[in-house]
């Protein structure tokens, strides 16, 4: 499946377990090789940042290659992230 970036943004992030993680704020490309690194999540009220690497707005930096699945969410795999 193919999507733009822009499809993708304000989708909410959960885990494959269910878990609601937050929103999709935006995304880290890598300017040489135009992949995309990381995705920006604005996390939800019951997710505890601290678990996560965040960024200096706090949200959480998730590894693109989590991702797993887009649907009406966006779900990713959250073993190892931390």
């Amino acid at each position: 499946m193919k999507a733009f970036v822009t499809e993708l943004k304000g989708k909410t992030v959960m885990t494959k377990e269910g878990e609601i993680l937050g929103v999709l704020d935006d995304f880290i490309a890598n300017t040489r090789t135009g992949h995309l690194d990381s995705m920006l999540v604005v996390p939800a009220e019951n997710v505890e940042p601290r678990l996560y690497k965040t960024d200096a707005k706090g949200r959480l930096l998730l590894p693109f290659k989590t991702m797993r699945a887009v649907r009406d969410v966006v779900v990713v795999e959250t073993e190892g992230t931390a």
